[in-house]
């Protein structure tokens, strides 16, 4: 089965209004893509992507949202107000998101289907550490972080994005080679045809120091999807490359 690429940015905590606007403006000029294309802004410039990628293919997407509908968390923001400034996706349960706020695999499934019941397609992140992979444990870890979305979601999990980001590769110039990230790929892609019938045509993407000279042969694994890109999403040459690599 051939399925469409997809290439998201993830700008995490970086930009400012005039440099987003610029950034956009050549990414939608080098425009259109054979792949899919979207970027995940912080919280604050949504509007203004929204603005700048109003008529284009390039979809928009947040970095997280609440487990909750709404209520008294202050500091949180909930699916439902990501929908209202026009959101398509968001990401839940990166590997940053895990670490330094302490969040477990059932608080990022709960976050998977409150973002659904807002018909956001949440871009679902698993990965292992260093430590994980070295000690032969990266098929179990990533298989529990997906079984708890795998389990709440239920006949719903065909409707997600999966992103597998090795954290020791995230950000630090190491990246997985095409055949481990692919051996991690099929493994995922494994486990989720035993739980739908659709998983043949879900989306599998590649996070972890995507960069326009390895973009293409990342691409080229069977069951590699697209990507889910950092620091080369934040320059428009590098960025634009990597769609270009989705083909």
């Amino acid at each position: 089965m051939t399925r469409r690429k997809l290439v998201v940015g993830n700008w995490k905590m970086n930009g400012t209004r005039v440099g987003n606007i610029e950034l956009l403006a050549a990414i939608r000029a080098a425009g259109p893509f054979a792949a899919e294309v979207a970027v995940c802004a912080p919280f604050p410039y949504l509007a203004d992507v929204a603005l700048s990628l109003q008529g284009s293919d390039i979809g928009s997407g947040a970095q997280d949202c609440s487990a909750h509908e709404s209520g008294a968390y202050t500091g949180e923001v909930s699916a439902a107000m990501l929908a209202e400034y026009g959101c398509r996706y968001v990401i839940v349960g990166h590997s940053e998101r895990r670490a330094l706020h302490g969040e477990g695999d059932q608080l990022v499934a709960d976050k998977a289907k409150i973002a659904l019941a807002h018909r956001l397609t949440p871009i679902v992140c698993v990965g292992e550490t260093l430590a994980e992979r070295e000690t032969g444990q990266t098929d179990a870890v990533v298989k529990r972080q997906l079984s708890s979305v795998i389990h709440t979601l239920g006949h719903c999990i065909s409707q997600i994005v999966v992103a597998y980001e090795p954290v020791w590769a995230i950000g630090t110039g190491k990246t997985a080679t095409p055949e481990q990230a692919q051996a991690v790929h099929a493994l995922l892609r494994s486990q989720l045809k035993a739980a739908s019938e659709k998983a043949g045509e879900m989306k599998i993407l590649y996070g972890g120091s995507v960069k326009p000279d390895n973009a293409a042969t990342l691409f080229s694994q069977p069951d590699i999807d697209g990507g889910l890109i950092g620091g080369a999403s934040l320059k428009a040459v590098d960025f634009v490359a990597i769609c270009r690599a989705g083909a």
